[in-house]
């Protein structure tokens, strides 16, 4: 039992240090905040999608949109590539896994709009081509990954890099940093609504 307890504290130990490194990169976090902001004023959604972990963060963070947050307000326009299990599945039978989000972004994308692309290593084939589509469409991109950037860092207007290489602390930080957008955003557009 001691081990268990050594190795928990261990390991929140490092989650707290890779969430303090993540502050550092608070003037990209903004810039991507101030990014949909002006996408959704200007009567844009947000589209987002990842694999696997970041698959699930996509999905919530678009549920905190068209849903709530903190604040009883009208839904935000938002829209995660990996909650149609049919759609996923056809693509990926008919065209390759590669295309499970370029072709429903092609679908569902517009001039205006902003893509949320989620990918721990930045390296996702799936995401890089959905993020080169989506410059082709004149579609705002925000690239959130680890290390590096990968090849995203790239492809993207803003790019929110964790500074870990271990993919647990950086889905870790990845929670915490939509679930701050998803309160800039909220607090933003309906600042008088309640808690």
């Amino acid at each position: 039992m001691r081990d268990l307890k050594r190795n928990i504290s261990a390991q929140l130990a490092t989650s707290s240090r890779v969430l303090a490194a993540t502050g550092r990169r608070a003037a990209d976090i903004a810039e991507a905040a101030r990014l949909m902001l002006e996408t959704l004023k200007d009567g844009g959604k947000i589209i987002s999608f990842g694999n696997g972990g970041s698959a699930c963060d996509a999905l919530n963070f678009a549920s905190e949109l068209v849903g709530r947050y903190a604040r009883n307000r009208p839904p935000i326009d938002a829209l995660a590539l990996t909650v149609n299990p049919a759609n996923l599945t056809a693509i990926a039978n008919d065209f390759g896994y590669p295309e499970v989000f370029r072709r429903q972004l092609e679908a569902h994308g517009k001039a205006g709009d902003a893509a949320v692309a989620i990918s721990t290593s930045g390296d996702s084939p799936n995401v890089l081509l959905a993020a080169e589509a989506a410059r082709r469409l004149r579609i705002r991109t925000i690239g959130l990954t680890g290390g590096s950037g990968g090849k995203l860092k790239g492809l993207v207007d803003v790019c929110v890099r964790v500074p870990s290489a271990t993919v647990a602390r950086i889905q870790e930080a990845h929670i915490a940093i939509l679930q701050i957008w998803a309160s800039i955003i909220e607090d933003a557009l309906f600042p008088g609504d309640a808690r």
